[in-house]
């Protein structure tokens, strides 16, 4: 009889718009710890996007304890020569050993230059492939994608050349990724990004809310916000020609706008499913709701 080949573990990504709940159901954080193994898991905490880094990771630690597991190691590192170490208690040593990587939020490309391209990169890309669920909030978010903006203007329309694209950490290939996404204004940068690059996917993504995607492909939203798409690959711009900072033609572009309890499929750029309620959330609330049911007044 043959041996069974083994299973490919899914790869998951939780990709997080910054200033996610930790005081109360916390749900983006709650799904993270459990697809990192719950009691099980073993977290790694990258701060080093943020200039408050020994903060940051002491206030994630003590969320995914309180979230049920049982520790979190901190990896912080404040050079290349750092993030390129081999051996024991390496930063990619650490990394290997993670069922989970949480990267918080700061400067992307702080981040970037820190860590892209050295040992601690590749270790984090093999957490990925081996099915450790790799996180991050803010900048941990924008990082994840293969060109990741690193700069840019903020507002409604988009303008010629009012961002920048940075290498990222390439877990996810085909789409640019912002956050802060509606608290910020950012749609006018992002549509002016897949303007001049049609072949990626355009994914804005609000506060306290996340892009679980699995295997590169299924992205299910959950939070409080939603997830913004924009797919301009049949568009009509006039980026390759417009003068600098002047307003740009999109014209075509198709976008869909996700929350909480969408499916969509990012290669097919088409919704797969909605349904009400997310597997972790218990009650539909809105967002302006106090934990009691009241709602503010404005």
């Amino acid at each position: 009889m043959s041996a069974q080949p083994d299973a490919v573990p899914h790869r998951s990504l939780l990709v997080i718009g910054g200033a996610e709940d930790k005081m109360g159901r916390a749900t983006v954080l709650r799904r993270f710890v459990r697809l990192a193994g719950a009691e099980a898991a073993r977290i790694v905490v990258i701060p080093s996007a943020s200039s408050f880094a020994d903060e940051a990771s002491e206030v994630y630690a003590d969320v995914f304890e309180r979230l049920g597991a049982s520790g979190t190691t901190a990896v912080d590192v404040q050079s290349r020569a750092e993030a390129d170490r081999t051996g024991e208690g390496s930063p990619a040593e650490i990394i290997d050993q993670a069922t989970g990587v949480f990267m918080t939020g700061g400067n992307q490309l702080k981040l970037a230059q820190l860590v892209g391209g050295t040992e601690m990169h590749r270790a984090i890309t093999r957490a990925y492939e081996r099915g450790a669920v790799i996180a991050g909030t803010s900048a941990g978010a924008s990082i994840m994608s293969r060109f990741m903006i690193s700069m840019g203007d903020e507002g409604i329309t988009p303008r010629q050349r009012s961002s920048q694209l940075t290498a990222g950490f390439d877990l996810l290939p085909d789409v640019i990724v912002d956050q802060h996404f509606a608290q910020r204004t950012r749609y006018g940068r992002l549509l002016s990004l897949v303007a001049g690059s049609p072949a990626l996917l355009g994914m804005g993504i609000d506060e306290d809310t996340a892009a679980e995607i699995t295997d590169g492909r299924t992205l299910t939203v959950i939070g409080a916000g939603g997830v913004f798409l924009a797919d301009a690959r049949r568009a009509v711009t006039d980026a390759y020609e417009a003068a600098e900072d002047a307003p740009l033609l999109v014209s075509g572009a198709v976008v869909h706008t996700l929350p909480a309890g969408a499916t969509f499929d990012l290669q097919t750029a088409t919704l797969v499913s909605f349904s009400e309620m997310h597997p972790d959330v218990d009650v539909r609330r809105s967002a302006r709701e106090h934990p009691d049911g009241t709602r503010p007044v404005a």
